[in-house]
């Protein structure tokens, strides 16, 4: 499917693996709404949805820079009307925000719970719901979430954030059924290996030598959204997946260190069983 002229709307793009799909879309000629909650410059995080923006449009796409938190419907709903306000049409939706809260469920009080539902699984549903009747105006289109396929043995310790991101692949899997007719595609991703966020670094979730750069994830999408939405809905797949079948070979590029290629990683993020397997 040929991209140029196409409007995407992409949530947590101010930075990260959004900011990357946001870039990667805007060289091929999309329209980006870049969708985050970082309007202003973080004292700790780098990025805002207007440089993001501007960064868009140096490549020579139009871009939207649109305040969202996810965790508010009203911002979900205003945000897709100022897309189609401004674009006229919506084929491309992305939910990349996230939350994250790694704890069993003894150290998982409810507000903490309330956050990564809302944030995952919730976000992803209200993404859909008001964004549905805007891709079926365009003819079909893509709704794509980053989030796992289903591994329930990782859940111990993580129950809480892994029940989040399953609702989203979940989301994807029934809206891929329920708008087939409709050609719109929907589909989940997640990387196989870590990869290099604000994520990863404020959490100290390995070093550089086990993570790839976020660009990596945003070719897959892209990849992902340059198929066909009647052919290609309703999978959870892995971003190697992906462009392993595109004929990728040499991942050599994606590395942050340039000697050293990522473990593979299961759903919880620990190495595989059977010892420690790489990417390349």
């Amino acid at each position: 499917m040929a991209l140029k002229g196409k409007v995407a709307l992409i949530t947590g793009a101010s930075r990260g693996i959004g900011k990357a799909i946001a870039l990667a879309l805007a060289k091929e000629g999309v329209h980006v709404v870049v969708a985050a909650k970082t309007v202003e410059p973080h004292p700790t995080l780098p990025g805002t949805i207007h440089e993001t923006a501007a960064a868009c449009a140096a490549l020579g796409a139009e871009a939207l820079a649109a305040p969202m938190n996810v965790r508010e419907e009203m911002q979900i709903e205003a945000g897709i009307d100022k897309t189609v306000s401004r674009f006229g049409r919506l084929d491309i939706v992305v939910h990349n925000a996230g939350a994250l809260w790694w704890k069993p469920i003894l150290d998982t009080p409810p507000n903490k719970f309330d956050l990564v539902m809302d944030v995952n699984a919730r976000a992803a549903h209200t993404l859909a719901h008001y964004a549905i009747p805007h891709l079926k105006a365009a003819g079909g289109g893509h709704f794509l979430v980053l989030s796992p396929p289903f591994h329930p043995e990782a859940l111990p310790g993580k129950s809480a954030y892994l029940l989040s991101k399953f609702g989203m692949t979940m989301t994807a899997m029934a809206l891929a059924e329920e708008h087939r007719p409709d050609r719109i595609a929907a589909n989940a991703l997640w990387p196989e290996t870590a990869v290099e966020t604000s994520a990863t670094i404020v959490f100290g979730l390995g070093d550089p030598s086990m993570w790839y750069k976020p660009e990596i994830v945003a070719d897959a999408a892209v990849a992902i959204f340059k198929k066909d939405p009647s052919e290609f809905t309703g999978h959870a797949v892995g971003v190697l997946e992906v462009l392993r079948a595109e004929g990728v070979t040499d991942f050599t590029r994606y590395r942050c260190d340039p000697d050293s290629e990522p473990p593979i990683l299961d759903v919880a993020m620990l190495p595989r069983a059977g010892g420690p397997e790489r990417a390349g």
